[in-house]
C-alpha cells in the first residue's frame, strides 16, 4: 500500500514538471493514464491488478499485458488512434467533398452586345389645341339668349349669344334716319350747284355730310351685329362665364372654343439630347415623327411630327421646348391635357446587356464579372439608357467581358465556378425576362 502510494505521488510529481509542449496524441495519452489510474485506485481492485509506478519516466501504469489494466490500457489507445484516423479521413473528405461542389456550379455566362440601336426617350409634355380662343362680349347689354350648351360642338358661323340688341336697333334707325335727312340736302345742293346758284364748295360740303351719316349708320349695323357672337371656327364649347339674363359688360368672358383637329404638343429637351437630335435631323433631312403617350399610359394612335423648336434655351433648367403636331379626327386629345411625348433615339455602338444579369444594392447596379480563372467578382455599371428587357451601359463594362447571366442569387464574391458560354446575339434574341 505504501508504495502505491508512492506510485501515486511520484506519479503527481512527474505530471507537473513536464512542461514541454505535447501533440495531441501525448495529451490524449495523459488523459487516458489518468483514466486507467484511477480506475485502478477502486476500492474492490483486487491486490496485484496494478503494476509498479515508475515515477519520472514511464506512464503511471505498468506497460504488461498480463492484468486487466494494461489490457484495457492497450484496448482503449488502439480505439482513439482509429478514432483519431477517422477524424481526419472524414475532415479530409469534407475538403474534397467542398472542391468538388465548388465545381459542380455550372451556371449561364454571356457578354455585352456592341451595336447601333435606337433607344426611345420620354418627355413630359402638355397639351394644346391648334385654336383656342376667349369668346368675350363686344358690347354691353343683358344677356338675352343663349343657344349652345357647354361641351358642346359648334361649326364655324353657329349662333352661340345674343345680347338684348333694342338700343342698337334704335341706334341704327337714328343714324338711317340721320343718313336719309343728309341726302336730302346733298341732293338739293347737287341741283343748285349745276345751275351755278351754289359754290362748289357748298357742295363739297353737303358730300361730307352726307358721307358722315351714312358712316354713322355702318357705325349702328356694327354695333347692332356686336350683339349677335357666333362661332368663328368649328370646335368644342367651354364652360360659361356668364349666366341666361345676367348683365355683361364690353370685354367680359363668356366662354372659350377650341378647335381640336390638330394638337400642338409642347416638352422640352436638354441642351446635349437637342444637339443629338438636330444632328441626326441634319443627316435625314426629314421631319421626326414622335409618339404621344397619354395619361392612362395608352400610346394615341397618331403618330406626330415635330414641326417648330424654340429660339432659346430657358437658361434656368437648361431645356429649349419642341412642338409636335399631332392629328386629332376622332377629337380624343383635348386643350390642356397632359401625357409623355416619346422621342427616338439614335445609340451608336451602344453597349446592351439584359437586364436579369444585374442586381440591386443601395440603389446601385451590379453585375457578377467572371474573370480568367473562373472567378465571380461583384461589379458596379452605371446605366445610360433603358430599354425593353436592356440596359445600356455608361460604364462599368467592357465589350469582352464575360457576365454571369443566370443564377445570380447562388454565387457571392469570390465563387469559384465552371459555366457555359451563350453569344449575346442569341441572349437578346430569345431575351423574355426580366432583371432579378
Amino acid at each position: 500500500m505504501n508504495e502505491y502510494k508512492l506510485g501515486n505521488s511520484a506519479y503527481l510529481r512527474s505530471f507537473v514538471v513536464w512542461r514541454h509542449p505535447l501533440s495531441e496524441y501525448q495529451r490524449a495519452n495523459q488523459q487516458l493514464d489518468r483514466l486507467i489510474y484511477r480506475l485502478a485506485q477502486a476500492p474492490n481492485a483486487p491486490p496485484g491488478e496494478v503494476s509498479t509506478l515508475s515515477p519520472l519516466s514511464q506512464p503511471l501504469l505498468a506497460r504488461t499485458t498480463k492484468t486487466p489494466v494494461g489490457l484495457l490500457k492497450i484496448h482503449m489507445k488502439r480505439i482513439l488512434m482509429l478514432m483519431s484516423w477517422c477524424t481526419l479521413y472524414y475532415c479530409a473528405g469534407c475538403s474534397e467533398a467542398k472542391e468538388a461542389k465548388e465545381e459542380q456550379i455550372k451556371l449561364l455566362v454571356t457578354s455585352p452586345l456592341a451595336k447601333d440601336t435606337t433607344i426611345t426617350k420620354e418627355y413630359v409634355a402638355q397639351i394644346h389645341s391648334v385654336q383656342h380662343i376667349e369668346l368675350r362680349a363686344l358690347e354691353k347689354g343683358y344677356l338675352q339668349k343663349i343657344y349652345v350648351d357647354e361641351g358642346q360642338f359648334v361649326k364655324e358661323g353657329q349662333l352661340m349669344f345674343q345680347i338684348m340688341p333694342l338700343i342698337y336697333q334704335a341706334e341704327l334707325k337714328k343714324s338711317q334716319a340721320e343718313a336719309n335727312y343728309v341726302g336730302l340736302e346733298y341732293q338739293n345742293t347737287k341741283k343748285l350747284a349745276d345751275t351755278n346758284i351754289v359754290s362748289k364748295n357748298e357742295l363739297a360740303l353737303a358730300q361730307a355730310k352726307f358721307d358722315k351719316a351714312k358712316a354713322e349708320v355702318a357705325l349702328a349695323q356694327t354695333h347692332l351685329q356686336f350683339t349677335t357672337i357666333k362661332a368663328p371656327f368649328s370646335g368644342y364649347m367651354d364652360h360659361f362665364q356668364g349666366r341666361l339674363g345676367s348683365l355683361v359688360d364690353e370685354g367680359d368672358l363668356l366662354t372659350t372654343l377650341s378647335d381640336n383637329s390638330k394638337i400642338w404638343v409642347y416638352y422640352n429637351v436638354p441642351e446635349a439630347e437637342y444637339l443629338n437630335y438636330k444632328q441626326h435631323a441634319k443627316a435625314s433631312d426629314k421631319a421626326e415623327k414622335v409618339k404621344l403617350r397619354m395619361a392612362n399610359n395608352e400610346v394615341f394612335q397618331q403618330p406626330g411630327l415635330v414641326q417648330t423648336i424654340e429660339a432659346d434655351f430657358n437658361n434656368e433648367t437648361g431645356n429649349i421646348a419642341f412642338r409636335a403636331t399631332f392629328p386629332n379626327p376622332e377629337g380624343l386629345l383635348r386643350n390642356g391635357e397632359t401625357g409623355s411625348v416619346l422621342m427616338t433615339v439614335p445609340l451608336n455602338n451602344a453597349l446592351l446587356i439584359p437586364q436579369k444579369a444585374t442586381f440591386e444594392n443601395l440603389e446601385k447596379k451590379y453585375v457578377f464579372v467572371v474573370d480568367k480563372s473562373n472567378v465571380v467578382h461583384q461589379q458596379e455599371v452605371t446605366i445610360g439608357s433603358e430599354m425593353p428587357d436592356l440596359y445600356v451601359i455608361k460604364s462599368g463594362l467592357a465589350a469582352n467581358d464575360k457576365i454571369l447571366l443566370e443564377g445570380l442569387r447562388k454565387v457571392k464574391d469570390g465563387d469559384k465556378i465552371s459555366f457555359d458560354y451563350k453569344d449575346p446575339k442569341a441572349v437578346i434574341a430569345h431575351l423574355k425576362v426580366y432583371s432579378e
